[in-house]
């Protein structure tokens, strides 16, 4: 049972948690962890500065992308901007492939170090192709530029890929790793996790902020050598980081693959199409309670909702009495589990608009800049990437305000913990995000009239327009972010159940990848479309282009997939385990707790 894994004590007249993690977490040889000696924010720290740095290699990489891609790789703009939303697209994808493995061999912290050294030696392959001269093409000369050779473009893309690869393995476990550090059956630790997704993403935020800045002056005015070569010790050091507050970590057991298990409730279910589900949900079939709670693990009651997968839990006596084949019967805790993934889908699909729009942040609206005048003082020019700081900014004071002062206010009122629920905070990013392209496409607009007043159009020369004149939609894309990019991961997180948290993590990053690859597609087709109608709204040249249509074309569809949302987000249930897991856990407690306080006779 549970209470057996360590003596309890007494403090202001209540029961203290055991000395053990109540959660099942064990040390990386299966032992239970001691609560005092593993886990909490001490280990987090580790973790919180791994992610640091390797956001600060990430995008020292997709910061400046597209100017590399253009500039150094003397491609077009939209083929610029489709490799780099293709290959983000990739990066947040292979995170499916990541929570499988950890989910169903390795568990998270193997693969984590797994996936973190291919991640590195993609940053290497990335280094040495902007620093070797036989892996980079030779400058243009004027208007004329030499191509780019196979080996050039296959080292290079190469590089991104294996970074892609390794992030795979990195990405959806390291957030989770983090918020494994606090005990679900602790309530102060449990509130203390609410905290934890904020700032993670405040830590995200502050590498982002560094690669904006610094790396990417570095890579535009000293040389890119030094600019990619500092991220990638950056990452080594990360991962070092990582590595020497293992000591301090809990872990959790691989409970097998989701894929598996909710494949077999799906086959359970189609198996015994024809029996009719009891009435009464005790008759269907589930473990004892004290089976879950000697496991440390959530136990979930039958719901009426999917009702034909409570098939998978019936018992089919004409089939084999009380020990029918294995994979034809399920419990009631594996159908719940599956239903609520599959409860998860729809809203994922809701994302997939909103990450195309959060996309534009480090293509287009990056190429907008470079049309635009960025001295500041006679020697110092703004590089056109470093506006996404102003993304960053906004969003590290956005989430400390949320966290710090809205929570806290709101809180009186709601009576939630969070404040607000998880889908109101992402419906206001999604509703900021709609704002966002509005303005970003007036403020095209405006910038097309001025370069067409002045010619600039037939020339394609830089306009004397400073180049905050683009601020407004990097400062209103952060403030979008700060309640949509953290309310998502903390909401796939949430609702997942507890055996499959590496898989919701992986899924609010499969967001990012299809919006990634459904940005490309989109600008594909709209660029095709219009170029066949005389008038391409993304050309190379800029100021002759229509990209404020563009946006205005973004922005209804983002308003479409807004009403989406609200319709999905009224009808979704959040998740509900069983609270006779946790009333047993802590009933066990209290009472060993009394007789350790009592005299012996």
């Amino acid at each position: 049972m549970v209470a057996e894994a360590g003596s309890f004590a007494m403090e202001n007249g209540e029961p203290q948690g055991a000395e053990y993690a109540q959660d099942g977490s064990v040390d990386l040889r299966g032992n239970p962890v001691l609560r005092s000696k593993r886990g909490g924010w001490t280990a987090c720290s580790f973790i919180v500065v791994y992610e640091l740095f390797e956001r600060m290699a990430y995008y020292g990489i997709a910061s400046n992308l597209v100017i590399y891609l253009t500039d150094k790789l003397h491609q077009g703009t939209v083929e610029a901007s489709n490799n780099v939303t293709n290959w983000s697209g990739t990066v947040f994808l292979t995170p499916l492939l990541g929570a499988y493995v950890a989910d169903a061999y390795l568990g998270r912290y193997w693969t984590f170090v797994v996936g973190s050294a291919i991640y590195f030696m993609g940053m290497v392959l990335l280094t040495l192709s902007v620093s070797l001269p036989g892996l980079k093409p030779p400058p243009c000369d004027g208007k004329v530029c030499p191509p780019t050779t196979a080996l050039q473009l296959g080292v290079y893309f190469g590089g991104l890929y294996i970074v892609a690869f390794g992030n795979g393995g990195t990405k959806p476990n390291i957030s989770t790793i983090g918020a494994d550090q606090f005990d679900e059956f602790d309530p102060r630790e449990k509130m203390h996790k609410l905290s934890f997704f904020n700032w993670w993403m405040f830590t995200i935020f502050v590498g982002i902020l560094f690669s904006s800045t610094v790396l990417v002056y570095l890579q535009d005015n000293v040389s890119w050598s030094v600019g990619y070569g500092i991220p990638t010790l950056g990452l080594m050091v990360s991962i070092s980081i990582f590595l020497a507050g293992t000591r301090l970590y809990r872990h959790k057991v691989p409970q097998g693959s989701p894929f598996t298990r909710m494949g077999k409730v799906v086959a359970a279910a189609v198996c015994k199409w024809r029996l009719p589900v009891p009435a009464d949900a005790k008759e269907l079939h589930e473990l004892e309670l004290e089976v879950y709670t000697r496991k440390r693990k959530f136990r979930m009651d039958s719901t009426s909702a999917m009702k034909f997968l409570n098939k998978a839990a019936v018992k089919d006596h004409d089939a084999g009495g009380d020990s029918p084949a294995k994979w034809s019967l399920c419990t009631v805790t594996q159908v719940e589990e599956t239903k609520q993934m599959a409860k998860l889908v729809p809203i994922l699909v809701t994302m997939f608009v909103p990450c195309t729009l959060i996309a534009q942040t480090n293509t287009l609206f990056v190429k907008q800049g470079t049309t635009m005048n960025r001295h500041m003082g006679p020697h110092f020019q703004i590089p056109p990437a470093s506006l996404g700081a102003f993304v960053t900014l906004t969003m590290l004071v956005a989430v400390v305000v949320y966290d710090r002062i809205f929570v806290k206010a709101i809180r009186r009122y709601t009576k939630n913990p969070r404040g607000i629920t998880i889908l109101t905070r992402m419906g206001i990013g999604l509703l900021l995000q709609i704002v966002t392209m509005a303005t970003a496409s007036v403020i095209e607009s405006r910038r097309l009239a001025y370069a067409r007043s002045h010619g600039l159009d037939k020339t394609g020369g830089q306009l004397p327009l400073t180049i905050f004149v683009l601020l407004p939609q990097f400062v209103l894309m952060g403030l979008a972010d700060a309640f949509l990019v953290v309310g998502k991961i903390e909401f796939f997180y949430d609702q997942a159940p507890e055996s499959m948290k590496s898989l919701g993590t992986a899924m609010s990053l499969t967001a990012y990848g299809v919006g990634n690859i459904l940005s490309s597609f989109l600008l594909s087709m709209v660029t095709r479309i219009t170029r066949e109608r005389g008038n391409a709204w993304v050309t190379n040249n800029l100021n002759a282009s229509n990209l404020d249509y563009y946006y205005a074309f973004l922005t209804v569809l983002g308003a479409i997939n807004f009403l989406a949302f609200i319709a999905l987000s009224g009808r979704y249930r959040c998740k509900a385990e069983s609270t006779e897991t946790i009333d047993i856990v802590m009933g066990l407690q209290a009472e060993k707790a009394k007789l350790q306080a009592e005299p012996i006779a």
